[in-house]
């Protein structure tokens, strides 16, 4: 079993991960008001004691902790880790991100008291506090005599708590009822104080609105955590923690994509090239900003140049690259900018649709950005980058490549940079696993995705909707529309990028590349029916891949071409489901193509 303390928008993630294992877990907060559904877990509240967490955990056989509490509960955090190290057990601290905001106007403070001795220091006579009710009586000594304005919770307990410490109810301001620059319109304070509460604790907005207002803002430093805890800032990280200390939790273990093996390997290898050093492990970000880590083989050092290898971890994912050496060489170059070479095993782009230009090696869009900005943020100079695969001109014959006019080798690619290994049952088992979980915590639509990309494209439009309705359907739209009916799901909405949409529209209800290729005909057909001109049959006999469609279609052609596909996507899914359907057709820069709501 698993311990999470939570109460945060970081508890509620490490829930949503833990609901994709098979695990039973308990998630406490301190108050019930923290209260949320957990789709395989118990939800337990109130403050706990060393004592009491010790209990707990010996009765209930807790064999991890994790802890996503608040940065600033101190006391919490100390109680883990004494309760961790008396019974040997690991903890995970799923940790906030914290942005780099650099400005004059920025007061950093080591404490609460050192806040005291800086806003005297600094002559601060009306103060807007965005502490929070529990740092009133840290302040008392300063609000005692100069003018302070706190912002709380509308609740009960919050006033209370402020009114016994003796703060005037005149001035204080609730959550909900004005905005931070309409509170600094208002109060015109000479200065703001708030914690490094990270960005889910509204710490850039907060800077950014003083900053706008031309005022001070004190910043009370996070506390640091203790030593031994394994620190995470994602659902990602999180998970693999997981999968290493128990194995069980999960069926199936996720692993990295050859996107994510070519950044550590080159950040590894520059690092070592800068310094000498030859690292054992490396940290990169993956596009959706969370940090990872990786283990380094090995790393060869000369004056201009270094090379690092790192062994493709796959997890239980069928991937033909699984185990391989990939290596990457950084050398120190005369031009600007960072330019890419493909070494052993990297195919070249010969077609066009790729987002690469004929002739360039198959190291896709996102890995280069990923890898970009891990070397710019150590080196400003010029540098050029070479990727090999050991043996991937072999593994190539086994892989799309061949078809997408991909020639002598693989592609270094992957949208996330993690791999999420599925066999084909374990993946419907998944999806089944999910919608029980939204189900369980009352989404009233469900929102299904073929992947990553589309699902960030689809909570730009439905923002407000909680993380547990996002659910992947991978290549098997029929399956998760008939598990969704089954399931008793009233209302749905799918997003569709234009690979998976061609495939679905013509009645393909698994839209997996191997089994179904792309029907010039029947695009051709679609085309003539909703009355395309001339040009766009043109644009679809060259086509090499679907997703030029959104491109090349002039915009009369477009807009009529792209609704009839939506419709018959709409159609085959419609008939399985049988409740509200909503659908979204999306081009891969995230441009709605068409949408049918319900």
């Amino acid at each position: 079993m698993i311990l999470v303390l939570g109460g945060t928008t970081e508890g509620r993630l490490v829930i949503k991960t833990l609901d994709e294992g098979e695990g039973r877990y308990y998630y406490s907060t301190f108050s019930d008001y923290q209260a949320v559904e957990c789709g395989h877990g118990i939800h337990i509240h109130g403050a706990m004691s060393e004592d009491s967490m010790a209990d707990f955990c010996r009765t209930h056989d807790i064999r991890l902790i994790i802890d996503a509490a608040h940065p600033f509960a101190t006391r919490l955090h100390a109680t883990v880790s004494n309760v961790a190290n008396s019974l040997t057990l690991p903890v995970i601290r799923f940790e906030r991100r914290y942005p780099d905001i650099k400005s004059d106007n920025i007061v950093w403070c080591d404490n609460y008291d050192d806040a005291v001795r800086l806003l005297e220091k600094n002559n601060i006579s009306r103060l807007l506090a965005l502490t929070g009710v529990q740092t009133i009586a840290k302040l008392k000594s300063y609000w005692q005599h100069h003018e302070t304005f706190f912002r709380i919770l509308d609740r009960e307990e919050s006033l209370s708590k402020a009114i016994q410490n003796g703060f005037p109810e005149n001035r204080l301001v609730f959550y909900k009822e004005h905005t931070i620059n309409e509170l600094i319109t208002d109060i015109k304070p000479e200065a703001i104080i708030t914690k490094e509460s990270g960005t889910s604790g509204g710490f850039t907005e907060k800077v950014a609105a003083a900053l706008q207002h031309g005022i001070r803002v004190f910043v009370v430093r996070r506390p640091e955590m203790p030593v031994d805890f394994i620190t995470v800032d994602g659902k990602h990280g999180l998970r693999r923690e997981i999968e290493r200390l128990l194995p069980e939790f999960y069926p199936l273990h996720t692993g990295f994509t050859t996107g994510s093996c070519a950044t550590a390997a080159a950040k590894a290898a520059l690092k070592g090239l800068l310094t000498g050093e030859k690292v054992k492990e490396i940290s990169f970000r993956i596009p959706e900003g969370e940090t990872m880590r990786m283990k380094i083989e090995s790393i060869d050092i000369s004056q201009t140049s270094a090379s690092a290898s790192v062994i493709k971890d796959a997890g239980d994912d069928p991937d033909v690259t699984d185990k391989s050496r990939i290596t990457v060489e950084v050398a120190f170059a005369s031009h600007t900018g960072i330019d890419f070479y493909g070494g052993e095993g990297i195919g070249t782009v010969t077609l066009p649709g790729l987002g690469l230009a004929i002739g360039e090696p198959a190291i896709n869009p996102i890995p280069r950005k990923m890898i970009i900005s891990e070397l710019a943020a150590l080196y400003s100079g010029g540098l050029d980058v070479t990727i090999s695969l050991a043996g991937g001109d072999t593994l190539a014959d086994r892989t799309f490549n061949p078809r997408v006019g991909v020639k002598g080798g693989v592609s270094i690619i992957g949208t996330t940079g993690i791999v999420r290994p599925f066999s084909h049952e374990a993946f419907i088992e998944s999806i089944r696993r999910e919608i029980g979980v939204a189900i369980a915590v009352n989404c009233d639509i469900i929102i299904v995705n073929s992947g990553g990309k589309s699902e960030r494209f689809m909570k730009s439009l439905y923002p407000e909707v909680p993380q547990q309705a996002f659910i992947h359907y991978g290549n098997a739209v029929g399956e998760i529309m008939q598990i969704a009916r089954e399931s008793g799901v009233k209302r749905m909405a799918i997003g569709l990028m234009l690979g998976k949409a061609v495939k679905l529209a013509e009645g393909h209800l698994d839209t997996h590349s191997h089994k179904i290729t792309l029907n010039r005909e029947f695009l051709k057909e679609v085309a003539q029916q909703c009355g395309c001109s001339s040009s766009a049959l043109e644009v679809i006999e060259q086509l090499n891949l679907a997703r030029e469609l959104s491109g090349r279609l002039s915009d009369e052609d477009a807009g009529v071409f792209f609704k009839a596909l939506l419709k018959l996507c709409h159609k085959h899914c419609a008939a399985i489901f049988q409740g509200s359907l909503e659908a979204v057709l999306i081009a891969d820069d995230g441009k709605i193509l068409s949408r049918i709501e319900s």
